[in-house]
C-alpha cells in the first residue's frame, strides 16, 4: 500500500461521496460500514467478502498498472480520466456489443446527475467484477453475466437517481445477508446447468439431448432474455421463472418444458455430414471442379483448348446444375441438422432456412430444364426434360439463367475485395443492411467481422490460388485424364465370362468394374490437397523463418555492457543450479562484471579460448612491412581481435594498479605510446620483433602466477613482483621492440630502469580484492589456454539454451519497457494428481528388470548427476537427491521453479533499472522487492488440495506437503484449490463447496494462510470437464492485463523470463490497420527428446508443429488457434468473453483449441512469436503416445460436430476457410480417407478378379499398358507412410541447425523405422477420429508422463489395439492373400508393386508395431512371461468389479460398450459396414472347385449352410461346457471327439463324392473367416462370445508366432534394443545394461 502506484488507485475506490448509504435497523447482525465503493455494492446486492476483498485488490491492481506506465512518481496523485476510461473500454468492450446487437441501451452511458463520471465508472466495474467473481460456472457463459449487470446496473442508476438507498429509514428492507446475491442469481442458474449435465450421462448420451454450456449462454442472445425479468419483491433482487431456462415458445407454454429437447441454434448431431454442412463451398468446388475436368477430359483430345468449341462449352457451363444440387443438398442439410434447435429459432431464422430450401429445389428444377432446351441432342435426364418442355429450343435461356445464378456468388466476391466494407456491413444494426445480410448471414452474436485486411486476405489468397493450380493440374494430368480412355473402353466392352451369381441381373456389370477402378481415384482427388498443403505449407513456412532469424543487429552498446553481463551471469548461475553445466563450466562461461566507464568488452571465456596462443602464432610468421595483413588476420576473427584488446588493456591496467612510483608508470606509459603511434602509422613490424612475442608471453605467465599464489610475507612477495616485472620490462625493451632503449631515452626515469632500481614500489592493497583477483586468473587463461573450448558446454540442452538464446537476441521484437511500465500478467497451471517430488522410496524402487528410477535416471542424464554431486561437494543426501531426480521429471515442482523464473528475473530487472544498479536506499530496495509482486502472479490450481488436506492416507499426506513445501520455499506462489465443507443449514446437514486461495505462511510454522475464501453454488466439476472446470474456478484469482496457461508437464527457461517484457508489448505492438493481438502463440521446446528414438520422433513432430506449423498458421494464413500452453491471452478480453476454454462435457473435449475458436469468433486475432520458448515434456513410450494420439483423435472428431467449426468454416471467406478445415478436422478425416482409400482399392481388386473382370479388362492391350491408377495412388502412399509430417521437421531443423543435420536426422530416423512409426500412428488417428463421429464414446485418456521405459506385456497391446490396428490388418493383409491367389494382375508393372509393397507396409505396421517399438519385446523369457499372461487374462471370468485388465470378458464389454449408447444411425452404419465381410465368401465359394463353375444362387445358398453348421458346433460345445464341466469333463472331451469325427467324416464323404480339394478347404478358411467376423459385428450379441473369443484367440497365436520365432534367435533383442535406444546410445546412456536389469551396485546413490 505504500507504493505511489497501489497508494492512488486505492484512494479512488474509497470515493463514495454522495452515495446514497445504508441505513441498519434495529437488530440488524450485518456491517454496514461502507469504506469504497465494494462496501457500498455489498450493501445493494449481498455480495461475499470473499469476492468483495479478491475483486477489491483485483481492480486496484488493474488500475495501478495501467496508470502507472510513462507516468512520472512524483507527480503521481490521482487516477486521470483516460486510465478509467481505457479500463471502462477493454471491460464492456463485449456488454456493449451485447447491448448493440439486442438493441439495448447499455446502462453503463447512463449517468445519473450529481455524481463523477468517473466515480460512477469505478461503480459500474466494481459491480461487473463482483458479478463476474461469484459466478462460478456460469463465468462461462458471458452473454448471460451481461444480461445479469445490464439487470444490476440498471437498479444501480435507479438508486443513484432517487439517492436513497433501499436499506434506509425510508425503505424498511432488511439487509441483504452475505451470500444472498449466490443464493437468488447464480445457484439457481447452476442447478439449470446442473440438471441438463447430468443428461449427458458421463458422455454417453447424445448431444442433442441435452443443453451444454453453449445452448444455455446462446438464450441470451435472443430478446426473449429479457422476459425472465429482473423482480425485486420486498426491495430485493432475483431472477424470476429460472426453473428452467425457457425457450420462446416454452414462455408462452411453460408446460412441454420436459418434452423438449434443449438445444439452441445448433445440433451436434454425430453424422460426418457436419464436414458437408461446415465446408460445403469447399466440396462444391472440388466437385464442380472434378466435373470440369472429366469433361475437359472426355474430349477425343483432351485439350483444354476445346473450350472455345460450343458444343463442349455448353457441356461445361452443365457443372452449375451440380453447383445447384450441392447447394439443394446444403439446405436439406441446414434443416435436418438443426430441426431439433428450431424451437429456440426466431421467426426469420426459421424462414431463412425454409427459404434457403425452396430457391435450391427451384434452380434444381430451373437449370436442367433450361440446359435441355438450349442443348439440340440431348441424352439421360436431359433427354427426359427435353419430352417434358416439348420442341423448345433456346440456346441463350441457359445463359440467363447462370448470370441469374450467380449473382449473389458475384455480390459475395466484390464484398470478399473490400474486407473492410464487409466487416462495417456485418456489424451493422442499421435494420436496412440487416434485411440486406439475412440471406447471406444467419442472425447469430458471434462470427460477424472475422475478415482480415486486404494486404492479409491478399497473401492467404495468392498461397490459395497457386497450391489450387498445382494440386488440380497434377489431379487432371496423373489421376483424371488418364483413366478416360480405359474408361470408355470399359464401357464398350461385352463381358462373356462373368464368374459370379447376379444378383442384379439388368445392371450392365461394366459399371462394377468402373466404380472399382474410379472410387480410390475419387477419394485421392479430394485427399491430396492435404498434401499440397504439407509441401507449400512447408516451403513457405522455411522462407518465413528464415526471415524472421534475421532481424535487425542490435549490437549491444558499451553502456549495456555492464547491465547485459549481469544478465548473462545470471543465466549461467541458473544452469549452474540446474546442473546442466560443471563447476569448469560455469567458470568460462560467465562474463566479467565491468563498470559503465571501462573502455573493455570482455566476453565470457570460452569464446576467447585458445585466441591469444594463435594470435601469437600469426604474429610471429608475420614478416616486415605487413603490418595491414596482420591487422586484417586478427580482425578477421572477431573473438581474437577481442582477447588482443582485452590482454593489451588488462596487463596495462594490473600494472598500473601495482605501480606506485609514477616514473614508473611513465615507463610503461610511454611503451604503450609507443604502440600505439607504431599501429597509427603503420609501422608496427618494422619497430617491434614478433619473434619476441612468445618469451614476453613466458614471462607474462610467470608474473600471473605470482599474483595468484598465496603469499604470508610482504616483502618477499613484492620482491618476486618486481624481479617479473623487470623481466618482463627486459624483454620488451630488448627482445621485442627493435629500437627500445632508443625509444626511451626521452624518459628521465629510464636510466633508473637500467640500473635495475625501476618498480621498486609496489601496492599490494588491491591484491587481494575478488575483482582484482578475477583479473589475473582471466589474463591467466586467456595466455596460456591452447585447447579448443567448441564443445563448451558439454551438455548437450546448455548448449541448446544458450544457442537459442544467443539468436533469439538478432530477432525482431519489442523494445522492453521498464519494468514500472511493463503489462501486468499471471500464469496459471492446473494441477490434479500428477506427481510433485519423489520421495527416496519410488526413486529406490525396483520394477520387474531390478531398475530403479534414481539408476535410470543416472544413466539418462550422467552429466547432469556428475555435476549435481559435483555442486554438493560429493556429499549429497536423500533430500538433495529426490530434488535432483523430481527436476527430471514431469513434476510439479519442475513447473513451478520454471514459472518462478518470471519473478526472479523481474527482481533483477527491477535492480538494474535503479541508478547505479545499486538498491542502496531503502526505499529504492523496497521498491525493487515489491515491483515484481505488483506485475507477476503465479497460481496453481490445485483442486484436490483440500481433500488430500482432510486425508487420512500416507500417500495423500505426503502429496499436500510437498505443495505446502512449495508454498513455504516460493513465498510469491498462490495454491487455489476446492474445499468440501459439511454444514449445518435451516437444521439439515449438507455440502458447500469453496474456491479458496492460499499461500505458505511463515516458514518457522510451517503451515498456509487462506487468503480469499468465496462459496459456490455446488460443485463445479459435475458440470463440465475437470480440467477447464479447475482452470476457471482459480481464474478469479489471478491478476494482470495477460495470463499466461502452463500445464503441468512443462518448465520455464532463465533466460527466456527476461523477454516476458518483451513479448507482452506484442499486445501493444501492432501496425495500424491490424486488430490488436488477443492470443500470443510461443514457441515450445520438447525436453523429453532424448530417452528413446519414439521420444525423439514425437519431439521431432511437436517442434515441427510448434514452430514452422504454427509461425504459417498465424501469417499468411490467420488461421492459427490455441492449441494448448504456453500462449499468452489478453486476459481482460478473455474473461468478459467465457474464459480461456471451453467446459461442455464431451463436445469440448479438447478445450484448448476451443478457446482460440472463441477468441476467433469474436473478433480476436491469434499470433505467433518464435524468440521466446517454453520447455514441454512429452509421452515416451509407445502405449502413451497412441492414448495421446486417441485423445486428439477424439478431440478432432468431437470438433468436427461442433457450432464453433460450423460457424468458422462457414463465416470465414473462402481461402482462409480451406486454410482452417486443412488444419483442423480436415488433416483427421484426410487420415481416415488415406485408410479408406486403401480399402476402396482392394475391395475394389477383389470384385475385379473374383467377377472376372479383371481377365476381360486385361486382354486389352490398351487397358493392359495402362499404369494411371497405380499412379494416382502414390500421394495416397505418400501420405500413408508419414512422409508429410517428415517435411515440417526436415525444414524446421534445415532452419535451425543446417541441411546437412537435418539429411543426417532424416536418414537415422528412417533407420529407426520412423515410416513404421507414423503408419502406425496414422491406423490410431483413423480409428478414433472415425469411432468418435459415428459413435462418439470419447474421453479423456490419462497418458502418464512418466519417464521410465518399461516392457509392455502381450496382453496390455492387445487390448490397446486389437480393434483399432490388429482387425484392421488382418483384413488388409487378407484381401491381398486373395487377390494375389486369384488375380493375374499388373505385376509387371513397377508402379502396381509400389503400392502392393505400401499396403503390405501399412499391415505389417499396423501388426508389428507394437512389438517392435515395445522395449524387451523381442527378449525370450519375456516372451515365455507374456504368454502365460495372455492365457490367464483370456481364460479368467468376467463380471461385475472385474476390470478389463483382468478378465478378456470384461474387456469385451467395455471394447464394445461404444455400440449400446450409439443412436440408431450410428448402428445402421455399423451394420453397413460390417457388410463388406461377406464379400470374401460371395466371391470365393464361386471359385472352389466342388462348386465346378456353377453360377447358380444355390452355391451361395449351401456355402451359408456351412456357416449355420459351424455356429451349431461352436453353440454345442459352448453350452456342452457349461453343462458338463469339469464334473464331466470325460463325457465332454467325448463329445468333442464325436463332432471332430463327425466333421471329419463329412470332409472324406464330400471329397470322394462332390470333388472337395485341399485348396477348397484353405480357401473355405478365407471365405468364411470374414464371413464370421462381420456376423460378429453386425449382432454383437452377448450369444456371440464365445465366437469372439475365438476369434481374438486366433488373431493373438498368429501375431504370436512371429514374435516367439524372432525372440528365440539370439541377436534380434539387441538389434531392436539398438533401434529404440539409438540416440541414448550415442551419448552412453548403457541402456542395454537397464534393460538387461545389470544394475552396478557401486554405483552412487
Amino acid at each position: 500500500m505504500k507504493l505511489p502506484e497501489i497508494t492512488v488507485p486505492f484512494q479512488a475506490i474509497r470515493n463514495v461521496e454522495n452515495l446514497p448509504m445504508p441505513i441498519a435497523h434495529s437488530g440488524s447482525d450485518v456491517n454496514l460500514y461502507v469504506n469504497d465503493i465494494f462496501d457500498w455494492l455489498l450493501s445493494l446486492y449481498g455480495f461475499q467478502k470473499g469476492n468483495i476483498a479478491n475483486q477489491r485488490e483485483h481492480l486496484i491492481l488493474l488500475l495501478a498498472n495501467i496508470h502507472v506506465r510513462s507516468r512520472n512518481l512524483e507527480t503521481y496523485y490521482q487516477l486521470d480520466s483516460f486510465t478509467i476510461q481505457h479500463l471502462t473500454d477493454e471491460i464492456f468492450k463485449n456488454y456493449e456489443s451485447w447491448c448493440y446487437y439486442m438493441h439495448r441501451e447499455p446502462n453503463i452511458k447512463r449517468y445519473p446527475q450529481g455524481y463523477a463520471v468517473q466515480q460512477l465508472q469505478l461503480i459500474y466495474i466494481g459491480l461487473y467484477l463482483l458479478i463476474w467473481g461469484e459466478a462460478s460456472n456460469i463465468r462461462f457463459m458471458p452473454e448471460c453475466i451481461c444480461y445479469i449487470f445490464h439487470s444490476m446496473a440498471s437498479d444501480v442508476f435507479e438508486t443513484l437517481s432517487c439517492k436513497v438507498h433501499p436499506v434506509s429509514d425510508a425503505n424498511q428492507t432488511a439487509v441483504p445477508d452475505h451470500e444472498y446475491f449466490l443464493r437468488t442469481v447464480i445457484t439457481p442458474i447452476y442447478k439449470v446447468l446442473l440438471k441438463e449435465a447430468k443428461k449427458n450421462k458421463e458422455g454417453r448420451a447424445s448431444h442433442s439431448t441435452w443443453s451444454n454450456y453453449d445452448d444455455l449462454n446462446e438464450f441470451f442472445w435472443s430478446e426473449n432474455c429479457f422476459m425472465l425479468r429482473w423482480r425485486r419483491e420486498g426491495e430485493k433482487y432475483y431472477f424470476q421463472h429460472l426453473d428452467e431456462i425457457p425457450l420462446p415458445n416454452e414462455i408462452v407454454n411453460p408446460c412441454i418444458i420436459e418434452k423438449r429437447k434443449h438445444k439452441t441454434n445448433f445440433v451436434e448431431g454425430r453424422t460426418f455430414l457436419h464436414l458437408y454442412r461446415s465446408f460445403h463451398r469447399m466440396w462444391i468446388f472440388f466437385v464442380v471442379a472434378f466435373q470440369a475436368m472429366v469433361i475437359v477430359a472426355w474430349r477425343r483430345s483432351g485439350s483444354v483448348y476445346t473450350v472455345f468449341d460450343e458444343g463442349f462449352l455448353r457441356r461445361l457451363l452443365s457443372i452449375f446444375i451440380t453447383s445447384a444440387v450441392l447447394n439443394l443438398f446444403e439446405a436439406v442439410l441446414d434443416v435436418a441438422l438443426t430441426f431439433n434447435a428450431w424451437r429456440s429459432f426466431e421467426f426469420n431464422q426459421i424462414l431463412r432456412y425454409l427459404l434457403k430450401l425452396i430457391m435450391g429445389a427451384i434452380w434444381v428444377v430451373i437449370l436442367p430444364i433450361g440446359y435441355s432446351i438450349s442443348v439440340k441432342n440431348p441424352t439421360g435426364v436431359i433427354k427426359f426434360l427435353k419430352h417434358w418442355t416439348g420442341n423448345m429450343q433456346n440456346q441463350s435461356l441457359y445463359n440467363y439463367l447462370i448470370v441469374l445464378y450467380l449473382i449473389p456468388d458475384l455480390l459475395a466476391t466484390v464484398l470478399f475485395v473490400l474486407p473492410l466494407l464487409r466487416k462495417k456491413l456485418e456489424l451493422s444494426n442499421w435494420r436496412i443492411v440487416t434485411l440486406v445480410m439475412w440471406w447471406n448471414q444467419p442472425k447469430l452474436y458471434v462470427g460477424r467481422g472475422m475478415h482480415e485486411d486486404f494486404f492479409s486476405l491478399l497473401k492467404y489468397t495468392m498461397f490459395w490460388i497457386m497450391l489450387l493450380v498445382i494440386k488440380l493440374t497434377f489431379s487432371y494430368f496423373v489421376e483424371i485424364f488418364p483413366l478416360v480412355r480405359p474408361t470408355k473402353e470399359i464401357l464398350d466392352m461385352h463381358v462373356e465370362n462373368y464368374l459370379l451369381y447376379k444378383i442384379v441381373p439388368n445392371v450392365a456389370h461394366n459399371v462394377g468394374a468402373l466404380i472399382a477402378i474410379w472410387a480410390p481415384i475419387i477419394l485421392v482427388y479430394f485427399m491430396d490437397a492435404q498434401i499440397w498443403y504439407a509441401i507449400f505449407s512447408t516451403l513457405f513456412g522455411g522462407v518465413l523463418g528464415a526471415f524472421r532469424h534475421v532481424g535487425e543487429d542490435n549490437s549491444i552498446e558499451q553502456k549495456n555492457m555492464a547491465i547485459f553481463s549481469q544478465m548473462w551471469n545470471e543465466f549461467i548461475c541458473s544452469m549452474r543450479e540446474e546442473d546442466l553445466i560443471s563447476n569448469k563450466d560455469q567458470e568460462l562461461l560467465l562474463v566479467p562484471c565491468s563498470s559503465s566507464d571501462d573502455s573493455v568488452i570482455r566476453w565470457p571465456l570460452f569464446l576467447l579460448a585458445s585466441k591469444i596462443p594463435a594470435a601469437l602464432n600469426i604474429a610471429k610468421d608475420s614478416k616486415r612491412k605487413e603490418d595491414a595483413k596482420l591487422i586484417k588476420l586478427i580482425n578477421s576473427d572477431f573473438y581474437m581481435h577481442s582477447a588482443v584488446v582485452e590482454c593489451y588493456k588488462t596487463i596495462k591496467c594490473l600494472i598500473d594498479g601495482l605501480l606506485e612510483d609514477e616514473a614508473d608508470k611513465k615507463i610503461v606509459l610511454k611503451i604503450y605510446d609507443e604502440v600505439s603511434n607504431s599501429l597509427q602509422q603503420g609501422k608496427f613490424l618494422k619497430e617491434f620483433k614478433m619473434s619476441g612475442m612468445p618469451l614476453l608471453s613466458v614471462k607474462l605467465e610467470k608474473w600471473l602466477k605470482i599474483l595468484m599464489a598465496d603469499h604470508w610475507d610482504d616483502e618477499i612477495y613484492k620482491a618476486q613482483i618486481t624481479k617479473a616485472l623487470q623481466g618482463i620490462m627486459d624483454t620488451v625493451t630488448h627482445d621485442v621492440m627493435i629500437n627500445g632503449q632508443k625509444a626511451l631515452q626521452g624518459a628521465s626515469v629510464y636510466q633508473n630502469s637500467k640500473d635495475g632500481q625501476s618498480f621498486e614500489k609496489i601496492n599490494t592493497q588491491d591484491i587481494r580484492h575478488k575483482s582484482w583477483k578475477d583479473k589475473v586468473s582471466r589474463l591467466h587463461f586467456l595466455l596460456t589456454f591452447k585447447e579448443s573450448a567448441a564443445d563448451v558446454p558439454r551438455n548437450s540442452e546448455a548448449r541448446r539454451r544458450i544457442t537459442f538464446f544467443a539468436n533469439s537476441l538478432f530477432m525482431n521484437m519489442p523494445t522492453a519497457p521498464k519494468v514500472s511500465d511493463m503489462r501486468s500478467f499471471s500464469v496459471l497451471t492446473p494441477y490434479y494428481s500428477e506427481h510433485i517430488l519423489f520421495t527416496d522410496d519410488e526413486l529406490n524402487k525396483e520394477n520387474e528388470d531390478g531398475i530403479s528410477t534414481l539408476f535410470y535416471l543416472q544413466k539418462i542424464y550422467p552429466d547432469e548427476w556428475t555435476n549435481f554431486r559435483e555442486r554438493m561437494h560429493y556429499q549429497e543426501n536423500k533430500e538433495d537427491i529426490c530434488n535432483w531426480a523430481t527436476y527430471r521429471g514431469q513434476t510439479l515442482f519442475r513447473s513451478v521453479r520454471g514459472m518462478m523464473y518470471y519473478r526472479k528475473a523481474l527482481e533483477l530487472q527491477c535492480a538494474l533499472e535503479l541508478p547505479n544498479h545499486n538498491a542502496s536506499r531503502e526505499e529504492d530496495s523496497a521498491r525493487a522487492q515489491a515491483l515484481p509482486d505488483l506485475k507477476f502472479t503465479y497460481v496453481v490450481s490445485c483442486q484436490i488440495y483440500g481433500t488430500l488436506k482432510n486425508s487420512d492416507d500416507s500417500h495423500d499426506q505426503s502429496r499436500q506437503r510437498s505443495i505446502l513445501d512449495l508454498m513455504l520455499m516460493h513465498p510469491s506462489l498462490r495454491v487455489a484449490y476446492i474445499d468440501e465443507r459439511e454444514e449445518t443449514v435451516n437444521g439439515e446437514s449438507e455440502k458447500s463447496f469453496y474456491s479458496v486461495l492460499v499461500k505458505g505462511g511463515d516458514k518457522f510454522d510451517g503451515y498456509e494462510r487462506e487468503i480469499y475464501r468465496i462459496k459456490l453454488p455446488g460443485p463445479p466439476t459435475k458440470i463440465g470437464g475437470g480440467k477447464p472446470e479447475n482452470q476457471n474456478h482459480a481464474l478469479i484469482f489471478t491478476r494482470g492485463e495477460a495470463l499466461q496457461t502452463i500445464d503441468m508437464n512443462q518448465d520455464n527457461y532463465f533466460e527466456e523470463a527476461f523477454k516476458m517484457r518483451n513479448v507482452l508489448e506484442e499486445f501493444e505492438h501492432s501496425c495500424h490497420w491490424q486488430r490488436k493481438p488477443t492470443i500470443l502463440g510461443l514457441r515450445e521446446h520438447i525436453f523429453t527428446g532424448s530417452v528413446s528414438s519414439l521420444a525423439w520422433f514425437m519431439s521431432n513432430q511437436e517442434t515441427s508443429f510448434v514452430t514452422i506449423s504454427q509461425r504459417f498458421l498465424a501469417s499468411p494464413l490467420r488461421v492459427r488457434f490455441h492449441y494448448g500452453h504456453p500462449d499468452i491471452f489478453d486476459r481482460i478480453f478473455h474473461i468478459t468473453r467465457g474464459g480461456i476454454s471451453k467446459a461442455s462435457k464431451t463436445i469440448n473435449l479438447s478445450e484448448d483449441i476451443f478457446a482460440g475458436f472463441n477468441s476467433t469468433l469474436r473478433g480476436g486475432y491469434i499470433t505467433h512469436h518464435d524468440y521466446i520458448q517454453v520447455g514441454k515434456g512429452r509421452d515416451v513410450g509407445m502405449n502413451q503416445i497412441s492414448s495421446f494420439e486417441a485423445k486428439v483423435a477424439n478431440g478432432n472428431g468431437e470438433q468436427t460436430l461442433s457450432r464453433d467449426v460450423y460457424r468458422l468454416g462457414c463465416r470465414f471467406d473462402f481461402f482462409r476457410m480451406l486454410s482452417f478445415y486443412f488444419t483442423t478436422v480436415g488433416f483427421y478425416f484426410n487420415s481416415m480417407v488415406t485408410v479408406l482409400t486403401v480399402y476402396l482399392f482392394l475391395y475394389g481388386r477383389l470384385y475385379l478378379v473374383m467377377s472376372g473382370m479383371e481377365k476381360e479388362i486385361l486382354e486389352k492391350s490398351i487397358i493392359n499398358q495402362n499404369k494411371s491408377l497405380e499412379a494416382a495412388l502414390i500421394p495416397q502412399s505418400l501420405f500413408q507412410v508419414g512422409l508429410l509430417l517428415v517435411l515440417p521437421m526436415l525444414m524446421e531443423i534445415s532452419l535451425e541447425k543446417g541441411f546437412r543435420t537435418a539429411l543426417a536426422d532424416f536418414i537415422i530416423m528412417q533407420l529407426q523405422l520412423a515410416s513404421v512409426f507414423f503408419t502406425f500412428q496414422l491406423g490410431t488417428k483413423a480409428h478414433y477420429f472415425g469411432r468418435t463421429i459415428l459413435h462418439g464414446g470419447s474421453k479423456y485418456r490419462a497418458t502418464g508422463r512418466g519417464f521410465v521405459v518399461f516392457h509392455a506385456k502381450f496382453a496390455d497391446n492387445y487390448r490397446l489395439y486389437s480393434r483399432s490396428h490388429f482387425v484392421k490388418g488382418f483384413e488388409l493383409g487378407i484381401l491381398l492373400v486373395v487377390y494375389e491367389v486369384y488375380g493375374v494382375s499388373y505385376r509387371r508393372s513397377s508402379l502396381y508393386l509400389f503400392i502392393t509393397c505400401s499396403i503390405w507396409f501399412l499391415v505389417g505396421s499396423w501388426l508389428f508395431a507394437p512389438f517392435v517399438f515395445n522395449p524387451s519385446g523381442f527378449d525370450w523369457q519375456k516372451t515365455v512371461d507374456d504368454w502365460a499372461d495372455w492365457k490367464r487374462w483370456m481364460g479368467f471370468r468376467g463380471g461385475i468389479g472385474i476390470q478389463p485388465e483382468k478378465s478378456w470378458e470384461s474387456w469385451w464389454e467395455r471394447e464394445h460398450e461404444h455400440l449400446k449408447y450409439t443412436n440408431i444411425r450410428g448402428r445402421v452404419l455399423e451394420i453397413i459396414l460390417a457388410l463388406r465381410f461377406f464379400v470374401y465368401q460371395y466371391g470365393i465359394v464361386y471359385h472352389l472347385d466342388i462348386a465346378h463353375h456353377s453360377r447358380s444362387w444355390r452355391v451361395y445358398g449351401l456355402s451359408w449352410g456351412v456357416i449355420a453348421a459351424a455356429f451349431l458346433l461352436s453353440k454345442i460345445v459352448s453350452v456342452g461346457r457349461q453343462l458338463l464341466g469339469i464334473e464331466l469333463e470325460l463325457v465332454f472331451r467325448m463329445l468333442k471327439a464325436f463332432l471332430f469325427l463327425a466333421c471329419l467324416g463329412i470332409t472324406i464323404l464330400l471329397s470322394k463324392t462332390y470333388g472337395l480339394t485341399i485348396s477348397d478347404l484353405l480357401a473355405a478358411v478365407l471365405a468364411f473367416l470374414p464371413t464370421g467376423w462381420g456376423i460378429l459385428l453386425g449382432l454383437m450379441r452377448n450369444f456371440m462370445k464365445e465366437m469372439s473369443r475365438a476369434y481374438d484367440y486366433i488373431m493373438a497365436l498368429l501375431l504370436f508366432m512371429p514374435i516367439a520365432i524372432l525372440s528365440w534367435l539370439p541377436s534380434v533383442s539387441e538389434f531392436q534394443t539398438r533401434i529404440l535406444f539409438n540416440q541414448a546410445f550415442s551419448r552412453g546412456l548403457q541402456i542395454s545394461i537397464i534393460l538387461a536389469g545389470r544394475k552396478d551396485k557401486s554405483s552412487p546413490k
